[in-house]
Formats: structure tokens, C-alpha cells, sequence
């Protein structure tokens, strides 16, 4: 089950999470890549430093997600699909674009 979350309420939902989010990237090979990160916000954009394969992937596959696991069990993830650009300062620096967000339940099956 899917809740669709505005861009302007997005902020109201990241600071109810209470995990940090995992980045997905996609490599040369088409896999995904997933890491654990800690996000902040500068001039409303989400910012993170990331390593090598991350930055990486992110240079020249842009589109990525970011997935905040739900804070108890049975409860909703928050996915977010946003445009990445790599730099401004620091070669390690993620700016994160935000397109869209949804909160997620698993369904149970049954």
C-alpha cells in the first residue's frame, strides 16, 4: 500500500524518520547499489557524502532512490526518487534533487 507525499511535505516526513536512509544507485552492470547514509538539507536540497562507487554511479546514472525503513515493524517506509548531482566543493558531496515520495506498506499475503 502506497501514500503519495508532496514535495512540501516531504521535510515533515524525513524528520519523522527515525533510521538513516540507504541511497540506491544503479552501476555499470545494472545492479543496485545500497548504502547507508546520513542526509541533511542546504538550499532545499538533500546532501549526503558518499563513497567512490556511490559517487560513481551517481555521476553517470543519475536517477536514484533513497529508502527510510520503517521505524517499527508493520510500519511505512518512505521512498523517495530524486536526480543526483555530484560535487559543489567536495568530489564526496550528493546534492539530491527530489521528483517524487511515497510512504510504503508491505501488504501481507494471505
Amino acid at each position: 500500500m502506497s501514500i503519495p507525499v508532496s514535495l512540501e511535505g516531504l521535510r515533515d516526513e524525513i524528520d519523522r524518520a527515525t533510521a538513516a536512509p540507504y541511497l540506491v544507485t544503479v552501476g555499470t552492470d545494472g545492479r543496485p547499489h545500497c548504502v547507508n547514509l546520513v542526509v541533511g538539507w542546504e538550499a532545499g536540497l538533500l546532501v549526503a557524502d558518499a563513497g567512490n562507487t556511490t559517487v560513481a554511479n551517481a555521476t553517470s546514472r543519475p536517477l536514484v532512490s533513497l529508502v527510510w525503513p520503517p521505524g517499527q515493524p508493520g510500519g511505512h517506509s518512505l521512498i523517495v526518487d530524486a536526480t543526483a548531482t555530484v560535487g559543489n566543493g567536495s568530489a564526496r558531496r550528493v546534492m539530491l534533487t527530489p521528483t517524487s515520495a511515497v510512504l510504503h506498506r508491505t501488504v501481507a499475503v494471505g
